[in-house]
């Protein structure tokens, strides 16, 4: 086994998590970004590297131009549903800022360094939010499809420095962060009114039916490992049918 060092976003909890466990186990060098004391302590508990990285914040991105990666795993991000036409305005900048521009910003700090070695791999999590969208995920929806977009364009421009890109589309995972998600939009419309409506609506399409987490785990650990990766992974498999949505071409 080729022994890797496998920078994980949002590692202290949910998917990233899993898969730094996963990952670490299997006797890879893992380095965790986490945003908390307690993640850090978590992590470090089970043997675990970890760095201080709010994906938003410029000097701690900076910090990781130093670091030899070989496999970066875009997992960090936020959630945020609401009416459009009235959902704070600073709210849709938030999840932009960490689902976009922070994804962004982590990519480009280690691609120099992939570029010098030309070698190395970079995986964005997106979203099955990033092919469909509907009532009150625009704001999440529109930060997943910016991700297939940068996605598609990064593989084109890094393929020519031995550098792969892909990306990986879970559905509704049993990880808290939909239930969250699904909680805050409550605050965002009126009782009564037909947004309500629509948030009772999308409660139980996102919490009705969810998964379990290791299917999107072992995903990622598929992703950080295998010599040979697709660009895209869907999970569960059958997530295109599931939601009726053709199979990007």
């Amino acid at each position: 086994m080729t022994t890797r060092t496998i920078l994980i976003t949002g590692a202290g909890s949910g998917f990233g998590l899993g898969a730094a466990r996963r990952l670490h186990a299997l006797g890879h060098r893992v380095i965790g970004g986490v945003v908390s004391a307690e993640q850090a302590a978590l992590l470090k508990a089970e043997g675990i590297e970890s760095l201080p990285l709010d994906i938003t914040d410029p000097d701690q991105i900076a910090a990781l131009a130093g670091l030899d990666i070989d496999v970066l795993l875009n997992n960090a991000g936020r959630g945020q549903l609401g009416p459009l036409a009235t959902v704070p305005f600073d709210k849709v900048r938030e999840v932009f800022e960490v689902n976009v521009f922070g994804t962004l910003q982590v990519t480009r700090a280690v691609i120099p360094a992939m570029q010098r070695k030309r070698a190395g791999r970079i995986i964005i999590v997106s979203s099955i939010a990033g092919l469909f969208s509907g009532q009150l995920t625009g704001p999440y929806s529109m930060t997943k499809h910016a991700l297939e977009a940068m996605t598609r364009s990064l593989r084109a421009e890094l393929e020519g420095y031995g550098i792969e890109v892909c990306k990986l589309n879970p559905g509704p995972y049993a990880t808290g962060f939909n239930d969250q998600m699904v909680d805050g939009v409550d605050s965002l419309v009126e009782p009564g009114s037909a947004e309500s409506e629509m948030a009772a609506g999308t409660r139980q399409r996102m919490l009705g039916n969810q998964l379990d987490p290791v299917d999107v785990i072992d995903a990622m650990v598929a992703l950080c490992t295998e010599p040979d990766v697709p660009y895209e992974t869907f999970k569960p498999d059958n997530i295109l049918e599931r939601y009726g949505v053709q199979r990007p071409g």
